[in-house]
């Protein structure tokens, strides 16, 4: 039931029997690091792989029935120049007639390369913006046109990262002021916004390339006084070593490199010892005979910080409670295994909930049904909480009338309570929902059951059809009640229950 994803695997090291075992369960995803196009760059980086190796890895792949690879190159790397970048467009065309073109479809996913402290390349200039944008432009130019695809990270993200990296304790302040100036979510390029990280520079007196450029081994760096374990000296041979291309060997097999790290006593190179047997290739064996299925219904409840988890978050959590507690859930069949788990719709992201409900299938009754609810809160984080559980048919979809509890900060209910009784006295209310570029016209009078406001709160009732268009607590908070987004967002949801819907 673990099917095994390798998210980047160093070339040399997939071998045709790795390869087979990965898609035992299913196959995955199947990326590789070439790091550089070129032979000598790699070289440069203590790759170690040469291009025989990586398009033999190609072969090896398409032959296992592989028709995606994705590679992960950098730019930026130490001695590189137009001729390497351009390489990376030579090298994918040819893994991609050695993996036989045709159906064969290769994702390039590139980076800017951020020299990292503590490593050889740490005296090593960062491309700026500016910089990496031509690189990326050129590689544009270099990349095959058919079955070629290609991803690049920001640059603007990788030059904040440099400064992060490469910079000294000023960064505290620096950190705390772009966040006093509304720095959030940066993470998400739609909430990402470099001016406000140089002003933020600018307020601490410096400006954020000065910490990308190239640094004297000489001369002292803020990290000199943090003990890694590698010694200072190892890591200025190892920077001579790639401006002349010499391979340093992998200490686990080739001897000791002299780096400082072990002592040969507590601290020293170990490798895996050889598997006492070989796992069986191929999918797994599967018998078709007969098994009863127990279906349970769980309710739950996800209040105070737990609001805060998303549907798949909470999936995998009630997942792992299930497994952990040691409840024969049964897996469904085929190459991609998984719990026979079901959930009622999801739920919104900052809402709480008194009755939530999924429905698992398990090989064996429950002899205590109320120790087993006991076992699996256990397992579940604050806030999450199983309630009862009992046996169930199967699982029928029917309309629901779910009721919510809506409070906000005081004052912003302003004009709310009339918008909300002439929206209850109305027949018919219809509003325009656009979406990819397509108006739509909905009428939502008929999906309010209810709605009552007092002492600044607001319950509300809303009907929610099978496959048919619904409106969210967010949305009536807006559409009817005539409160900004950004009002709204600060109301606390809590979901109070949901119950069948009669007819008529």
């Amino acid at each position: 039931h673990v099917s095994l994803s390798m998210p980047s695997m160093r070339v040399g090291t997939l071998t045709p029997e790795i390869i087979d075992q990965i898609r035992r369960v299913r196959k995955t995803g199947f990326t590789v690091a070439p790091e550089a196009g070129s032979e000598r760059l790699r070289q440069v980086i203590n790759k170690g792989i040469t291009e025989q190796d990586l398009l033999a890895t190609c072969r090896d792949a398409a032959a296992a029935g592989w028709n995606q690879i994705k590679f992960y190159f950098m730019i930026g790397l130490p001695t590189e120049t137009d001729e390497d970048v351009e390489a990376i467009g030579e090298l994918v065309a040819r893994a991609r007639a050695a993996a036989g073109g045709g159906r064969m479809r290769i994702t390039v996913s590139v980076a800017t390369f951020v020299p990292k402290p503590h490593t050889p390349f740490q005296w090593h200039r960062q491309l700026d913006r500016d910089q990496a944008r031509d690189r990326f432009t050129l590689l544009k130019r270099a990349l095959p046109r058919k079955g070629v695809r290609l991803k690049y990270h920001d640059p603007a993200t990788s030059l904040l990262e440099g400064v992060f990296a490469r910079g000294d304790r000023q960064l505290s302040h620096f950190i705390e002021t772009a966040w006093k100036n509304g720095c959030r979510l940066d993470g998400w390029s739609e909430h990402f916004d470099l001016q406000m990280w140089r002003e933020a520079g600018r307020a601490c007196g410096f400006e954020l390339e000065s910490w990308l450029g190239a640094r004297e081994v000489e001369a002292p760096v803020p990290w000199d006084h943090l003990d890694c374990g590698v010694e200072r000296d190892f890591l200025v041979r190892e920077w001579d070593r790639a401006l002349r291309r010499e391979y340093t060997p992998d200490c686990r097999n080739r001897g000791c490199q002299q780096c400082g790290l072990c002592d040969f006593k507590t601290i020293r190179p170990r490798t895996a010892a050889a598997p006492p047997e070989t796992i069986r290739s191929g999918p797994e064996a599967k018998t078709a005979s007969p098994q009863r299925v127990f279906r349970y219904r769980f309710h739950y409840q996800r209040l105070g910080d737990a609001r805060f988890f998303s549907h798949l978050e909470t999936l995998q959590l009630i997942f792992r409670a299930l497994r952990r507690a040691g409840l024969p859930v049964r897996f469904s069949q085929g190459y991609n295994p998984s719990p026979r788990v079901s959930f009622g719709q999801a739920l919104s992201v900052g809402m709480e909930s008194r009755d939530e409900v999924f429905w698992v299938e398990l090989s064996e009754p429950l002899a205590d049904p109320g120790r087993a609810v006991r076992r699996i809160n256990r397992f579940l984080p604050p806030g999450m909480e199983i309630l009862d559980c009992s046996l169930a048919g199967k699982k029928e979809q029917r309309d629901q009338l779910v009721s919510y509890r809506i409070t906000l900060p005081a004052g912003n209910w302003a004009g709310a309570d009339q918008r909300l009784a002439d929206f209850l006295a109305a027949e018919s209310h219809v509003i325009e929902r656009v979406r990819k570029g397509r108006s739509r016209q909905l009428d939502i009078r008929p999906l309010v059951a209810g709605a009552r406001l007092a002492d600044g709160v607001l319950e509300l009732d809303l009907v929610q059809r099978q496959g048919a268009p619904a409106i969210g607590p967010l949305e009536f908070l807006e559409r009817v009640c005539g409160i900004e987004r950004n009002q709204a967002l600060l109301a606390r949801i809590l979901k109070t229950g949901a119950r069948e819907r009669q007819p008529g």
